[in-house]
């Protein structure tokens, strides 16, 4: 298990534009930490440049992971106060983190920030800092929110947290966690970037090009014991631009002498064009060429650097991302998963693949034409759905089938989160059922789920939704008497 300290937040002044080279700049520097309730703020003016935020989880035991959040908010936007004795910018970081099945909240912090400004002119850096919480097995919604104090801009950004434990049976990755820098053998023990004797300055953002040349990544491996074969492992990292093209590619051989250990890498990117870009990190069986993987996106801004086809691996194929490390089993078990909004001509399409290259790039394609936004790092079509598969699979399944194959899986899959659900558990004269409303759709619709057999495996009695099941005399089959 590796080492996670539980510990609060620390704030320090990191110059966007330049490299992180001593921590000497953290002497002026403050920090203050508010406990209260997210809900007693609320302002009116929304700023998307106030804030950015990402995460990472790391391993602690078999039932809970470590899960990290780092956040930077951008000095240039943020209002010059002044007292007596200097000139400072105030901010306040709120972190609400609730079930989502249940609505408990775990997490409801709220954070205040200062920081001295020298001359009142606020520089182009970042208040770069980290807070990391001891989270259980389940899924969540995350609300994090920047503000500033004295304009009352803020940021509201939301996330849906699956927190699955990597301590287990099988080999397994963390995240990977992206640094501007990452210092070995520090000595600043006390600094909050500190684990297993690294200092590593996380670069919320995941912007990197002319500014921040170098992408500095960490990750941990787990339960590298747990196979008690004698093959050896090899650990393999490459870099794929936005069109599934291989700019960069390393590996080495790694032995299974610890259970855990902790791997570093970092890839120069001073030269690569502009684009998104996904950091693929795999650990392989070298005998059974089997293995686990763990991806990132990031984005590389260079205006000066032309595009060229200087691809390591050119390819129509999209290997980055999931995909490309995917076994040929694992891509027929998404693209069942993924059908529910697939249409007949896809799915002939697919059927019809007997590749495994061929799978890849269908299911690149696939995805890619549905993603909202392709200007962006990540995929969020394809992020939001498979983490509808993860919630499914929690909140549905029954007799040992997977929540994402039952009618409430299908529907919650093609649809999304009801607006509102009617649960009739313990009706005298009838089996339990649920009405399912979806306010949004054709102005209103519902689907009706019935426990026909008693073993909570709830079918589709009825929906008012075109093309969907209708039988407006539902009530017949679930009644008792």
């Amino acid at each position: 298990m590796m080492v996670h300290e539980n510990r609060e937040m620390i704030i320090f002044n990191n110059n966007i534009n330049n490299k992180v080279s001593s921590m000497n700049i953290l002497t002026y520097l403050k920090f203050f930490i508010v406990i209260s309730l997210f809900s007693c703020f609320s302002y009116s003016q929304e700023d998307n440049s106030l804030v950015e935020f990402d995460y990472a989880q790391f391993g602690y035991d078999s039932t809970s992971n470590y899960v990290e959040f780092y956040y930077s908010f951008n000095q240039s936007v943020l209002t010059i106060l002044k007292n007596d004795s200097a000139n400072f910018v105030m901010a306040t970081l709120a972190v609400q983190i609730e079930d989502t099945l249940s609505g408990q909240k775990v997490i409801d912090k709220i954070w205040k920030v200062t920081h001295e400004v020298e001359t009142g002119i606020v520089s182009a850096s970042s208040l770069v800092g980290a807070i990391g919480f001891l989270i259980p097995e389940g899924s969540y919604r995350v609300f994090v929110t920047g503000t500033d104090s004295a304009s009352g801009k803020k940021r509201v950004i939301k996330e849906t947290l699956f927190v699955k434990p990597y301590i287990g049976d099988a080999v397994g990755i963390s995240d990977i966690q992206l640094a501007s820098n990452i210092i070995q053998d520090s000595p600043n023990k006390n600094s909050v970037f500190y684990k297993n004797s690294l200092e590593i300055i996380p670069i919320p953002t995941s912007v990197f090009g002319e500014n921040q040349p170098v992408v500095f990544f960490y990750c941990e491996l787990y339960n590298l014991l747990k196979d008690k074969s004698k093959n050896s492992l090899k650990f393999n990292y490459r870099v794929f631009d936005s069109q599934g093209n291989m700019v960069s590619n390393r590996e080495k051989v790694i032995s299974k002498t610890i259970d855990s250990r902790v791997e570093l890498g970092s890839v120069v990117v001073n030269k690569f064009p502009t684009d998104s870009y996904t950091l693929v990190v795999t650990v392989v069986d070298t005998a059974t060429n089997k293995g686990t993987s763990s991806a990132k996106k990031f984005y590389i801004f260079n205006p000066s650097v032309a595009r060229t086809d200087t691809a390591i691996n050119k390819s129509n194929v999209s290997l980055a991302s999931e995909f490309g490390s995917m076994a040929e089993e694992e891509m027929d078990d998404l693209f069942n998963k993924s059908k529910y909004i697939a249409s007949s001509a896809e799915i002939d399409r697919y059927e019809g693949l007997n590749t495994i290259e061929g799978k890849r790039e269908f299911i690149f394609n696939f995805w890619r034409s549905r993603d909202t936004n392709p200007s962006t790092p990540r995929n969020d079509a394809y992020q939001e759905y498979m983490k509808r598969v993860q919630n499914a699979n929690q909140r549905f399944t029954a007799m040992s089938r997977p929540g994402w194959k039952s009618d409430r899986g299908r529907v919650y899959l093609t649809y999304g989160e009801p607006s509102e659900i009617e649960r009739f558990p313990n009706q005298t004269d009838s089996k339990p059922y649920e009405i399912w409303h979806y306010n949004e759709l054709e102005g209103g619709v519902i689907f009706v789920f019935g426990d026909i057999t008693g073993f909570s495996s709830y079918q589709l009695l009825h929906s008012t939704l075109r093309g969907e099941l209708r039988d407006d005399d539902w009530e017949r089959r679930i009644t008792t008497y």
